[in-house]
């Protein structure tokens, strides 16, 4: 029984683990064009693009979009200022039984929230397997002014974890 207790904790550990990305360092180049992705206005997007000011990016599957809002709410209600922090949301299409059109719906809405926000759809779950994070699930990571992460955290953020991500951004601007 204990060696059971032990690979089932051992299995969690090491799958949050690498599910969540390397603070410190540049993840690989993500691009997002055409068939494997792009932005709601139908452009290529890159994370090259992740340079010269803090970047919170948020990675959802569209079932579990509303996991982090208090978290998204939280960086709104700062009202950093835009030249200093910006945010990118990719959503993950391939992890919903949802409707690519009733997504896209949805992101319109989300786009008026969030104006300073760039929206990215990610159709086959690039992001998830080119920086290892985790599927159907939500993910914040933030960027620093030279594309190395920060701040990286897989599912729903506590009241702490929060606090810590606000304290990140603000450190950092």
């Amino acid at each position: 029984m204990k060696k059971v207790i032990f690979i089932l904790v051992f299995v969690l550990v090491v799958t949050n683990v690498f599910a969540e990305l390397p603070l410190g360092e540049k993840p690989p180049v993500i691009d997002l064009k055409g068939k494997i992705g792009e932005r709601v206005d139908g452009t290529p997007w890159s994370s090259n693009e992740l340079v010269g000011k803090v970047w919170v990016v948020f990675y959802a599957d569209p079932d579990e979009s509303d996991l982090n809002d208090p978290a998204a709410d939280a960086i709104k209600a700062k009202d950093f200022p835009e030249e200093k922090q910006s945010s990118v949301a990719i959503v993950n299409y391939a992890a919903t039984w949802k409707p690519n059109f009733a997504i896209s719906l949805i992101l319109k809405r989300k786009q008026k929230k969030f104006p300073n926000t760039i929206y990215v759809k990610d159709y086959k779950k690039y992001v998830v397997k080119k920086w290892n994070l985790k599927d159907d699930s939500n993910d914040i990571v933030v960027f620093d002014k030279e594309g190395k992460v920060l701040f990286s955290k897989d599912g729903k953020l506590s009241k702490e974890d929060i606090k810590v991500l606000l304290k990140t951004i603000e450190d950092n601007l």
